[in-house]
């Protein structure tokens, strides 16, 4: 009863609160009736209420910034102000679901202003005033989303790293080094902030913080796919790499064999304590520590040997039964390896032709 109680004081001094915000956005905003619109969209948006963002309010943001040339710094600054003059968690998490879906529902161009607003400072996500709240998804989930901007979705529905630069990282070409020695970190560190926001914080009638899981686990598999097909391609020109190259390979590969087994339990956990059951959850493929080591002990002997031949001007045999240690990862590109070679002696000469160049061999070789 006395709960009840506590809970109905709060929201009718929220509602004070927010019509009080609301009259003074209609009184004090001298840039003109549409910023005044979108402050007071925003505030109704992020009401002290216990209901999720409606979408008309949404709806309203898009509709008022599209048709005010050079109002997203304007809207980006009253979203941060609202995020940090708030005590009340529920308004911080709309806040900063507002924020979520505004990289998720606008279009690129509005995604790229949005996230240059963050880059020049007028975006804050930080949950400052909550770093010692008990509710700790909130500041999981605002470090999740400082992440989150630095991707976009591309045209293809799939979110892509973006460099803050504006230029955006391509697809993919076969042995590329460049693009997968920067995209999988971007990988890895996106899955590290969605590592850090657990659903055991989470209550089952927190509709709000559901929502907001339920998007950054949707976010996840995607990012999870790329990744996957990311650390194929790192592991089939591993071979092919420089042995600088190889070393920083090995780490991003220890990494991830740290995070598929913590990503395939933070899987597992929410298909147990999430209210939403239709999310479509990857299988995680566990990268093992002994298939990274192999590969590395592998590179320390192309290493060793590259170092003799270089002082011998030989050859050395190496790695010999690597393959058995490393073959689920160790990819057709192996053959480069020098193994144990077997020698047979032939008295038999062989012949060059003159007019092509060609070996000539007799039938009767044995």
């Amino acid at each position: 009863m006395g709960v009840d109680i506590q809970s109905k004081l709060r929201l009718a001094l929220g509602s004070m609160k927010d019509h009080a915000s609301i009259g003074k956005a209609m009184i004090y905003n001298h840039d003109g009736k549409a910023f005044s619109d979108i402050e007071i969209a925003v505030l109704r948006a992020t009401g002290h209420d216990t209901g999720p963002i409606e979408d008309k309010y949404m709806h309203e943001i898009l509709f008022l910034v599209s048709n005010s040339p050079g109002s997203i710094p304007f809207l980006a600054e009253r979203i941060s102000r609202r995020l940090c003059k708030t005590r009340d968690r529920l308004v911080a998490l709309k806040t900063l679901s507002l924020i979520h879906r505004l990289l998720r529902g606008g279009n690129r161009c509005f995604e790229r202003e949005l996230r240059s607003a963050h880059v020049s400072g007028h975006l804050q996500m930080s949950a400052n005033s909550f770093r010692n709240s008990s509710f700790s998804f909130l500041n999981s989930y605002s470090a999740y989303l400082e992440e989150r901007v630095g991707w976009a979705i591309n045209q293809a529905g799939k979110l892509e790293p973006v460099m803050f630069n504006g230029l955006e990282f391509g697809c993919y070409e076969e042995k590329s080094v460049d693009l997968v020695f920067r995209k999988l970190p971007k990988c890895q560190a996106f899955i590290d902030r969605v590592l850090d926001c657990s659903p055991r914080d989470i209550v089952a009638a927190d509709n709000l913080a559901q929502a907001a899981m339920g998007n950054t686990l949707k976010e996840s598999f995607q990012v999870y796919i790329m990744y996957c097909e990311g650390i194929e391609i790192l592991i089939n020109m591993f071979f092919d790499l420089t042995r600088p190259a190889r070393t920083l390979a090995c780490d991003i590969l220890k990494r991830a064999s740290r995070q598929s087994k913590e990503l395939h339990d933070l899987y597992e956990t929410c298909k147990r304590v999430m209210e939403n059951k239709n999310l479509d959850y990857p299988s995680v493929q566990i990268i093992t520590m002994d298939h990274v080591l192999a590969l590395e002990q592998c590179s320390s002997f192309m290493s060793t040997s590259s170092s003799t031949m270089s002082r011998t001007g030989t050859s050395t045999p190496m790695c010999k039964g690597s393959e058995k240690e490393g073959n689920e990862y160790i990819s057709s590109s192996s053959n480069h390896f020098s193994f144990t070679l077997e020698t047979k002696i032939s008295k038999v000469w062989v012949v060059f032709d003159e007019d092509y160049g060609e070996l000539q061999v007799p039938v009767d070789v044995v």
